[in-house]
C-alpha cells in the first residue's frame, strides 16, 4: 500500500457538512495517568498543505476528537520535503501526546527511504491507529479506445511505452501505484508527473496524457460529470461510490493493490495511557454513523488498528515499498 496528496471551497463545504454532526459523550480513560490527559490543546500536524485530501480529513478527524477528549485540537499545515518537514517537526516534539501527526506512507516510508531525513520515519514515532485510507483508481481520457485495465494492458503489451500515465507526483503514492501495477502486469507505461492532482486530471480531460493514477477523492466529480472515465481501483475491494468499477485483482493482476493511507503518531516515548486514550478516541470518531457517512462522501475509507497493528501496518508498506523503490533505484544512497 502506498501515500500522497480538493479546492479550499470544497474544503469549505465539506467542514461546513461536518459541523453538523452530533457530538457524542467523551471516551473513559483507563487510569489516573490517562485521567489527566488531555489538559490543555493539542496541535495535529498536518504534512501537507491546506486544502486538499489530508487537510479535509486532518480537520475533520481534529473537529471530532475535541469531542470525545474534550480538549481544543489545532491543526498546523507544515507541507514540503515529501511529507517530511511536518515528519520531522513530531518526531522531535515532547513525547507527551501534545503533538501529534497525521502520518502517510509519504512521511514514514516512501520519503525517508528516498532521502537521507532527519529521524527515522518507524522508530521515532508511537502509532496510535491507522485512521483512513483512500484508493488509487486508474483512469482515462474520454478519447482512449481502452475501457477497462484488460484492454490497457493489451494496448500496453502491443505498443510498449506509446502509452503514458500522469500522476500527482514522482516518488508518491500515486506514481508508484502505477509503477507497481507495471511491474506485477509486466507492461511499460511511460510516467508524466504533476504537481499535484489538478493539473494531472486537466490534461487527462484534454488528452494530452492518456491515464492517470489518482485518487479516487481528487477524480470521483469529474468521473461523476462524464469528463474521465474509470478503468480500475488499486484498492482490495471496490469503492461503494462507484460500485460497477472493478478492482485490479478482479481485471487479473494481483499484488498491486496501492492506496493512500493515513496514520494518527506521536513522538517515540509517548505514555502508553495516552496513546490508549488517543486510540479509544479515535474508534469512537471512526464508529460514529454520521462521520462514517460524511467521509465516504469525500472518497475516504476509514480504518481503525489497535498501536501494534498500526506498526505492522507501517512495516508491511516498508516491506512493500522498499524493494519496489530499489528497482526504480529512488533509495537513498
Amino acid at each position: 500500500m502506498v501515500h500522497f496528496p480538493a479546492s479550499r471551497h470544497g474544503l469549505a463545504l465539506a467542514l461546513a457538512s461536518l459541523c453538523m454532526l452530533p457530538a457524542t459523550h467523551a471516551v473513559a480513560q483507563g487510569n489516573a495517568a490517562s485521567d489527566a490527559y488531555p489538559n490543555h490543546a493539542i496541535t495535529l500536524v498536518n504534512p501537507y498543505a491546506a486544502g486538499g485530501p489530508a487537510d479535509i480529513l486532518a480537520r475533520a478527524l481534529a473537529r471530532q476528537l475535541e469531542t470525545r477528549l474534550k480538549q481544543t485540537i489545532v491543526v498546523e499545515n507544515k507541507p514540503g520535503g515529501g511529507a517530511t518537514v511536518g515528519g520531522s517537526v513530531v518526531a522531535r516534539a515532547k513525547p507527551d501526546g501534545y503533538t501529534l501527526l497525521l502520518g502517510t506512507s509519504a512521511t514514514h516510508v516512501v520519503t525517508p527511504l528516498m532521502e537521507k531525513i532527519a529521524y527515522d520515519g518507524i522508530a521515532d514515532f508511537s502509532f496510535v491507529s491507522v485512521v483512513a485510507n483512500q484508493p488509487i483508481i486508474m483512469v482515462a481520457s474520454p478519447a482512449l479506445p481502452a475501457n477497462t485495465l484488460k484492454e490497457v494492458i493489451a494496448a500496453a503489451k502491443a505498443s510498449p511505452g506509446k502509452l503514458n500515465f500522469g500522476s500527482a507526483g514522482a516518488g508518491g503514492a500515486t506514481h508508484l501505484a502505477g509503477e507497481l501495477l507495471k511491474q506485477r502486469a509486466g507492461i511499460n507505461l511511460t510516467h508524466i508527473p504533476y504537481p499535484g492532482a489538478v493539473p494531472a486530471l486537466k490534461d487527462v480531460i484534454g488528452g494530452q496524457v492518456q491515464l492517470a493514477m489518482l485518487n479516487l477523492s481528487a477524480t470521483q466529480a469529474f468521473l461523476k460529470e462524464g469528463r474521465i472515465k474509470a478503468i480500475a481501483y488499486a484498492a482490495a475491494q471496490r469503492s461503494p461510490l462507484f460500485p460497477d468499477v472493478p478492482t485490479f485483482a478482479e481485471a487479473g493482476v494481483t499484488g498491486a493493490e496501492s492506496s493512500t493511507w493515513y496514520t494518527l503518531a506521536a513522538p517515540k516515548g509517548t505514555p502508553p495511557a495516552v496513546i490508549e486514550t488517543l486510540n479509544k478516541a479515535v474508534a469512537a470518531v471512526n464508529a460514529d454513523p454520521e462521520y462514517q457517512k460524511f467521509m465516504a462522501t469525500q472518497g475516504v475509507e476509514l480504518m481503525t488498528k489497535t498501536p501494534p497493528e498500526t506498526l505492522t501496518f507501517v512495516q508491511q508498506d516498508l516491506n512493500t515499498m522498499k524493494p519496489l523503490l530499489k528497482s526504480l533505484n529512488l533509495t537513498a544512497p
